[in-house]
């Protein structure tokens, strides 16, 4: 299938087979898609949660209003953003590329300067708003790899984040919890599965000038 093929597949999956599991392999890809996801600066600051036990996210249902895809995936991603971002960050990043590409600190350390200037300038606020974006790329970035490797995945910003940070302990990991993935395999009686997908046309949606 195309990418597009893919994509027209692709739905947010409204009951999962609670029967089917994701295999090791397919994990796999979708880790390495999440660490591959392009951010701002390149700077790293997510990290996602992969919640495979049954009775734990059980205890989630609750905080996700009652959603059951939270429960019934054959896994539960959440994507969480850094509830501090500074200078060792950017130096953590920096001494990365030093040792993955061997660039001298002559060329990487004004650009490390500028990049700690620019985070130390920022209002708490609007670094929480710059993070919780990168979230969103790696979730649409998730969510596309997902569809090319016939994964179901239902994204969901509809749960009580303080609440679940506090029972999964990821306040005291200095995360906070911004978007939900359940992924696995849709259930056969899923009648959103076969509805048509929903869009305007590309004349609507696309300005060439």
């Amino acid at each position: 299938m195309s990418i597009i093929d893919n994509l027209k597949w692709r739905y947010a999956t409204k009951k999962f087979d609670r029967t089917k599991k994701l295999s090791e392999e397919k994990l796999s890809i979708l880790k390495e898609a999440f660490n591959l996801t392009a951010l701002s600066y390149g700077l790293q600051t997510l990290k996602m949660v992969v919640i495979e036990d049954k009775s734990k996210r059980e205890d989630l249902v609750s905080l996700s209003f009652g959603q059951r895809q939270v429960a019934d995936s054959s896994y539960l991603l959440v994507l969480c953003i850094q509830t501090e971002i500074n200078d060792e960050d950017v130096d953590e990043h920096f001494n990365t590329i030093k040792s993955t590409r061997n660039t001298p600190d002559t060329i990487l350390n004004p650009f490390k300067s500028e990049l700690k200037s620019t985070i130390n300038d920022m209002p708490n606020l609007k670094k929480v708003d710059w993070a919780t974006k990168q979230a969103y790329i790696a979730l649409g970035n998730l969510m596309t790899v997902c569809a090319v490797e016939k994964i179901d995945s239902c994204p969901m910003e509809g749960f009580m984040p303080k609440e679940l940070d506090s029972a999964l302990g990821l306040d005291k990991m200095g995360l906070n919890s911004v978007l939900l993935l359940p992924v696995g395999y849709r259930a056969e009686d899923d009648m959103f599965a076969s509805f048509k997908k929903v869009r305007k046309s590309l004349s609507e949606t696309i300005i060439e000038l």
